[in-house]
């Protein structure tokens, strides 16, 4: 007979397992999708390489663009530079002026509760800086007057930080990463050919729900799953369905990481 400790042991043993694998399993794919891009801009003609990654809610895009720009960085002679449109977040001030302020901060999140213009004029910039700032390869040697900056988003503030990372011209690869960067409506269509290379990570909405429903719970935004599911359907799974239905043809597409590593988010 098989005692319960074994048994205990077992199953805690095989767990370890799993998710040691899980682990593997992911960064061989983000390594993958690295070894991609810095192929992509090896060839490229131009000084920097801008990267668009996009993805529905809950498509684990952020994880992706983080852990990719990790693995660039890797080489001693690259050096990538990881930026979210987060930080064109409309503030909370800016969405009370809205004439549907409620509804506005329900929607906080939505393709109109950002600031669509000043994101792509700051894309257009971006572009403009990476073509025509010269490419420092020792970091050392940066000049600050060539130095870039763009806004972040604090979380616990809940709104977006003006200058809160800095782009250095010893950046070779820019990876920008958010839901709505091939979304194909007036004013986000102009994003994607400010970039040379756009990858969109693919994600069952279904499953995307489940894992955006238990995010906001983890992060104490709702206290229970019914609720996390419900601030889901009247805001994250809609934007899902939008972007997908209105979709510009990445050049790459890849199957959410978490999702093909048995549902992990």
């Amino acid at each position: 007979m098989v005692s319960g400790r074994y048994l205990e042991q077992y199953a805690t043993l095989h767990h370890t397992q799993y998710y040691s694998n899980l682990s593997l399993n992911m960064d061989i794919e983000y390594r993958r999708l690295a070894d991609t891009i810095l192929h992509q801009a090896r060839i490229h003609h131009k000084p920097r390489y801008i990267v668009a990654i996009a993805g529905i809610p809950g498509s684990g895009k952020t994880t992706t663009a983080s852990a990719v720009v990790d693995h660039l960085n890797q080489d001693s002679k690259i050096h990538a530079s990881l930026l979210s449109m987060d930080g064109f977040h409309l503030s909370r001030h800016e969405l009370d002026q809205l004439p549907n302020a409620k509804e506005a901060h329900i929607r906080r999140g939505a393709p109109w509760t950002f600031d669509v213009s000043r994101f792509v004029n700051f894309m257009q910039k971006l572009r403009d800086w990476a073509d025509n700032t010269p490419l420092i390869r020792d970091a050392s040697q940066n000049n600050t007057s060539h130095i870039l900056t763009a806004p972040t988003f604090d979380h616990n503030a809940k709104d977006p930080v003006q200058d809160g990372i800095s782009i250095t011209p010893d950046s070779s690869i820019i990876i920008v990463e958010g839901n709505y960067l091939l979304l194909d409506e007036p004013g986000w269509r102009d994003l994607s050919r400010l970039c040379d290379y756009r990858v969109f990570v693919d994600t069952d909405l279904n499953e995307a729900r489940d894992r955006t429903a238990k995010r906001h719970v983890n992060a104490g935004i709702e206290k229970t799953l019914e609720d996390g599911y419900r601030r889901v359907d009247s805001n994250d799974y809609l934007n899902g369905v939008s972007i997908q239905e209105k979709l510009i043809i990445p050049d790459l597409t890849i199957k959410s990481i978490s999702a093909t590593c048995n549902g992990q988010a």
